[in-house]
């Protein structure tokens, strides 16, 4: 007790100090190679052991503490002060050893990423508690007895961070499953397999849809959460967020007993508490300087409400009309001058000359032409076969990222055109009409039961993106590069070279 005692003591002391300082060193030795702070370094390093383990290690973390990935370093933010591992978020409330933290790891964006399930594995043997059948394997079936049959079931949760979702095709659905070719050999039209990445369970404040198809998303008419124009009136966040609490234990940790409303509350009150972003680039440096307000704390502190900007209707409170200026966070970059802090002015110039760019690819991500074509959701929805656009058409929500209303669509992630090997693939048929349709992933349609609504799914908010790969709701895309070149091929954009790697660079700072 006296350990545990003095442990929280010094993680307080610590989270005070609010983390590394913006006026740290910054390191890049030889002149041509990355940006690191040794600071962060030390500090990523101290606390790695709990910030990337599901469960056990420190009662609490200090807030801003470092998380290292691919481009750099990520941190949380927490309003309470510290990210308190203690509650019902960390415990094991089912049967089966899971907690909410085994698919929502801090140090990997609070999602999961193949590398980290990956070295579960290897440490476990694939006995850890995130490989159950239930839906951590290809098949709920799937032969796990030994350490070489587990690497094989759980193929799809170890190279994409894919967590299997069986739903059946609803009564009354407008359309019929008339063949399946799963490789995995479980599929039918009473449990479809579905592979889909866990969502992140921070930065959630600002959500507008639960989940990738909206099914803990409720409709109610007493609410002022309205569709503008329209009688769709949706519940409170918490509503939704209560529920998909209750569901996620029941369902993932295979509980048997319901939720208390103290664990739900306590579950809810930690997430809604959390923001975690991007707050060093190994090229740019710290993202809070010069003016910058990249990071959690910025985050935080954002304003977000059901339908702030949207693109259809203007702005729900204010009335003014949407903007696609959407990303400001590094507009100070514009004119980005090389920084006095290196002593090095080659290194100076250099990172100067980066942050140009992550200001270049956020004006790109607002401005860029878009001929929006093909989108259900939008298209035939508004009966308007081109609309001209830019990404922030979708992702309206000012530094966010989101739509801030409900608006599920299908960009063709799902197509049969798109489908790996790994992935089943279902022929759908609409009973009116006969037409025919394949997909790896009927997405909203299992929710509603129309055949309009299939494939269509809700765009995450776009923070923390930099440790989370892979992307989409299926993890097609291994990297950001690979985001970027599906929908500049998708939607004839025409990025070049250049602006690709921009917008790759500023992406890579959310």
């Amino acid at each position: 007790m006296r350990n545990t005692t003095a442990m929280t003591a010094t993680i307080l002391l610590l989270a005070a100090c609010g983390g590394s300082s913006p006026d740290a060193p910054v390191v890049a030795a030889p002149p041509d190679s990355q940006l690191t702070d040794p600071a962060m370094e030390a500090a990523a390093a101290t606390f790695a052991g709990a910030a990337f383990a599901p469960t056990g290690g420190p009662p609490a973390l200090p807030n801003l503490v470092p998380t290292q990935n691919d481009s750099g370093f990520a941190a949380t933010f927490s309003m309470t002060g510290v990210i308190d591992r203690t509650g019902p978020f960390f415990q094991s409330l089912g049967v089966n050893g899971r907690s909410c933290s085994s698919c929502h790891i801090q140090g990997e964006g609070w999602s999961i990423t193949p590398g980290g399930v990956q070295a579960r594995f290897e440490r476990t043997k694939g006995t850890d508690p995130i490989f159950r059948t239930v839906d951590g394997s290809n098949s709920p079936v799937a032969d796990v007895s030994t350490v070489e049959a587990r690497r094989s079931a759980y193929s799809m949760l170890l190279n994409k961070g894919l967590i299997r979702v069986g739903i059946g095709i609803p009564d009354g659905a407008e359309f019929e499953l008339v063949a399946v070719d799963d490789p995995y050999g479980f599929a039918s039209a009473k449990e479809l397999s579905l592979f889909r990445r866990p969502l992140p369970s921070a930065n959630i404040k600002y959500l507008s849809t639960v989940m990738w198809d909206g099914r803990e998303t409720f409709k109610d008419p007493s609410s002022l959460d309205c569709t503008f124009g329209t009688t769709a009136c949706f519940a409170s966040l918490h509503f939704s967020l209560d529920s998909q609490s209750s569901s996620a234990t029941r369902d993932h940790a295979q509980a048997t007993q319901p939720l208390t409303a103290e664990q739900r509350k306590a579950i809810i009150d930690f997430q809604t508490g959390l923001f975690t972003a991007q707050v060093f680039d190994r090229n740019a440096g710290h993202l809070t300087v010069q003016d910058a307000r990249g990071g959690p704390v910025a985050l935080s502190n954002e304003t977000f409400y059901f339908g702030i900007n949207d693109t259809l209707a203007g702005d729900y409170r204010s009335r003014a009309p949407f903007t696609p200026t959407v990303m400001t966070a590094y507009d100070a970059w514009a004119n980005a001058q090389p920084d006095p802090g290196f002593s090095d002015p080659k290194v100076g110039a250099r990172v100067a000359a980066a942050r140009r760019a992550v200001q270049r690819g956020q004006a790109l991500f607002n401005s860029k032409p878009i001929q929006i074509r093909g989108v259900s959701g939008l298209n035939d929805d508004l009966n308007i076969e081109t609309i001209p656009g830019t990404c922030t058409t979708c992702h309206n929500s000012p530094n966010i990222g989101h739509h801030s209303v409900p608006l599920p669509i299908n960009i063709g992630v799902s197509d049969a055109a798109r489908r790996t090997p790994d992935m089943p693939l279902y022929t759908l048929r609409n009973k009116t009409s006969g037409e025919t349709m394949q997909t790896t992933d009927p997405g909203r349609a299992l929710m509603t039961g129309k055949w309009n609504d299939i494939g269509r799914f809700k765009g995450p908010i776009l923070r923390a993106l930099a440790g989370r790969a892979p992307y989409f709701h299926n993890g097609m895309a291994k990297d950001l590069a690979e985001a970027v070149d599906f929908y500049d091929t998708r939607f004839e954009i025409g990025f070049t070279a250049d602006e690709k790697a921009d917008l790759v660079a500023f992406l890579r700072t959310l």
